[in-house]
């Protein structure tokens, strides 16, 4: 089998300018899913998808490859992760390169452990699976979520569960949003159910603040300096 990790890494990040190239304790935050991908040996290889040559330079420097730059049509403010990996596959489809499954990792995941990514191929290889990806628990029950209109009302949007005890609610969960394993079919992304590993939420942080990124900083001390 053959595997293809792509890291999507744009230098136009509006919300935290050069975002991903930001130093995040003592170096940039790339390098973290970077090594992350690189430490499970997984990878046939591990590629950045960049229009930014600063970018291309720092992940070579951890190890990344980038055999080309991206295009402007995946690098604007509309292109979606999908367009970026597309675009990639077919780049190395006309290179006579073509893999078994890719991992996509985000640029800008500095608390993910190699060991959830190496568990969730276990998953997608050993599975009738398309996809595979983290989720984390909701920290408070969505079935208790309000809804307030625009007078300042407010109500419950599921009222049967209002007396309920949450440990007799059912458990529901998002997203890490950090990285996703997709099965391709003859070098494009195959279609069909998904799967999940959970993941603890002290190790999913979305960072599209400031703050998010102090919280980021704050988590990953937690994890792993003593």
């Amino acid at each position: 089998m053959k595997n293809l990790c792509i890291i999507p890494a744009r230098g136009g990040s509006k919300r935290i300018p050069r975002k991903n190239v930001k130093d995040f304790l003592g170096k940039p935050i790339i390098a973290y899913s970077i090594e992350a991908a690189l430490k499970t040996g997984l990878f046939d290889e591990v590629m950045v998808s960049t229009d930014d040559q600063e970018i291309a330079a720092i992940a070579k420097q951890y190890g990344a490859s980038v055999p080309f730059m991206r295009s402007a049509e995946t690098a604007n403010d509309f292109a979606t992760t999908a367009d970026v990996l597309n675009e990639v596959l077919s780049e190395y489809k006309e290179r006579g390169q073509v893999f078994d499954n890719l991992c996509c990792i985000y640029a800008t995941a500095p608390l993910i452990a190699s060991q959830d990514i190496v568990d969730a191929y276990n998953r997608l290889s050993q599975g009738d699976f398309a996809c595979v990806y983290p989720v984390v628990q909701f920290s408070y029950p969505i079935w208790r979520c309000l809804d307030v209109a625009e007078d300042g009302s407010m109500k419950r949007h599921w009222p049967e569960y209002e007396n309920s005890r949450s440990q007799d609610l059912p458990k529901e969960y998002h997203d890490t949003g950090t990285f996703y394993w997709y099965k391709l079919q003859q070098g494009t992304l195959a279609s069909g159910k998904i799967g999940a590993i959970i993941v603890s939420e002290d190790r999913v942080q979305d960072i599209d603040t400031e703050t998010d990124w102090k919280l980021a900083e704050m988590k990953y001390k937690l994890l792993h300096i003593k």
